[in-house]
């Protein structure tokens, strides 16, 4: 199937070769896969084992650690290429790469040196911690704390919706931890990361007293990759585990990393939405109604022509975000704006390629179910479409304030 819409313009020759060699990774590897380990909710062990050849989870790390030290661009069209093989997929790397960038960005020499190769080669994966039970959206009500003891902390406390809980060996962990505040400073002056590596797997964790990852949470969709719950009782991190040597730092290193996360968020809805568009124009010239396929009709046009165009303006956006944080530039307000209108236009697209269907949409045997289903978590992912609306619109209130 030719590809017309979501092209990028100005890629080097390396890019392109990249987009290539994922495109066909997917194309071969995922694909012909996805639905099937995603109705069982199995882990893709050979699709990670293939993407760590690749050198995917060492996409954007320097190279001077091993990796490739390609651009955010860069990773985010390879994300799309994922996302649209099979959106869990992109999930795997997503938060490996979120605790890689902040690592790379606000981590200590030493934390680089020692972390950064080795995820470079896929062989220690990552997962980050911020969400708990109770708080949701309002991160300044974490409870989980770091109290000092001696030379490093002891943490207690409840985390949730860790993405790769179960298969990571090391979380990045924000916890409260009120050393050098006063009572009444803001809470997010009172927040550290802590890097704990662990071993892969459930229950109690042998190489860390006191952390248990309880199970896999069942999910209507996003399934294959474990999303889990962290629980942490008395567990000892010792002083240079704190990311960046110094606390109190880690709600704006967490804020960095959901940021660039948000583009890939964005990425993920871009692909996941592309690939509905193309199950729907293939679906749709194939099923025949009133003696002529029902892409003659024009009811099923207007619907393509929709779809394609939702399709084109979310991958622009996306691509602009991630140029913009390239450049050096900040780019919440761009980030935003880009997840926010890609996993808007991902859910209706996929629910108009679901229609296109008809009842054939609703059997398992077809791809567009799982899309169907896959589709809702990226509404809640890295922010919901309200807290990207807060950013937007206080962001717009800056840029556009009257003076006076």
């Amino acid at each position: 199937m030719a590809d017309r819409l979501a092209q990028t313009d100005g890629l080097t020759d390396v890019q392109q070769e990249i987009l290539s060699t994922v495109r066909s990774f997917v194309d071969k590897e995922i694909l012909p896969v996805a639905t099937e380990l995603e109705h069982r909710d199995e882990y893709p062990t050979d699709i990670v084992e293939g993407l760590k050849d690749l050198g995917i989870f060492g996409l954007m790390i320097p190279e001077e650690y091993g990796g490739l030290g390609e651009s955010l661009l860069t990773y985010a069209l390879t994300v799309e290429e994922i996302a649209r093989g099979w959106m869990s997929v992109s999930g795997i790397i997503n938060t490996h790469f979120i605790v890689a960038y902040m690592i790379k960005q606000h981590g200590t020499q030493e934390q680089k040196e020692y972390f950064l190769p080795r995820m470079a080669a896929g062989e220690l994966r990552g997962a980050f911690s911020m969400s708990e039970p109770g708080l949701g959206s309002d991160v300044s009500a974490i409870r989980t704390k770091g109290v000092r003891d001696g030379d490093g902390y002891v943490v207690n406390g409840q985390k949730m919706w860790l993405t790769n809980g179960g298969s990571s060996n090391l979380v990045a962990v924000l916890c409260r931890t009120d050393e050098g505040q006063p009572e009444d400073a803001p809470a997010h002056r009172s927040m550290t990361t802590f890097l704990i590596e662990k071993e892969p797997g459930f229950g109690p964790n042998p190489a860390v007293p006191g952390l248990t990852v309880p199970g896999k949470i069942d999910k209507m969709g996003y399934k294959g990759v474990d999303t889990t719950e962290l629980v942490l009782q008395d567990v000892r991190v010792p002083a240079d585990r704190v990311l960046g040597g110094t606390s109190g730092r880690g709600f704006y290193q967490m804020m960095d990393g959901v940021e660039v996360g948000r583009v890939n968020v964005a990425a993920r809805g871009c692909g996941v939405a592309r690939r509905a568009f193309e199950l729907g124009i293939s679906y749709a010239q194939q099923r025949h109604t009133f003696g002529k396929a029902i892409a003659e009709h024009q009811a099923i046009q207007f619907k393509l022509a929709e779809m394609a165009t939702k399709v084109e303006a979310a991958h622009q956006m996306m691509v602009n975000a991630a140029r913009k944080k390239d450049s050096g530039e900040r780019n919440d307000l761009e980030a935003g704006m880009a997840k926010y209108l890609a996993s808007e236009f991902c859910k209706e697209v996929v629910e108009d390629a679901f229609r296109i269907h008809g009842g054939y949409g609703f059997s398992k045997e077809y791809e567009i179910e799982r899309l169907y289903r896959e589709a809702p978590m990226l509404l809640i992912g890295e922010g919901t479409a309200e807290i990207q609306k807060m950013i937007i619109g206080r962001r717009l209130l800056e840029e556009y304030r009257i003076q006076g």
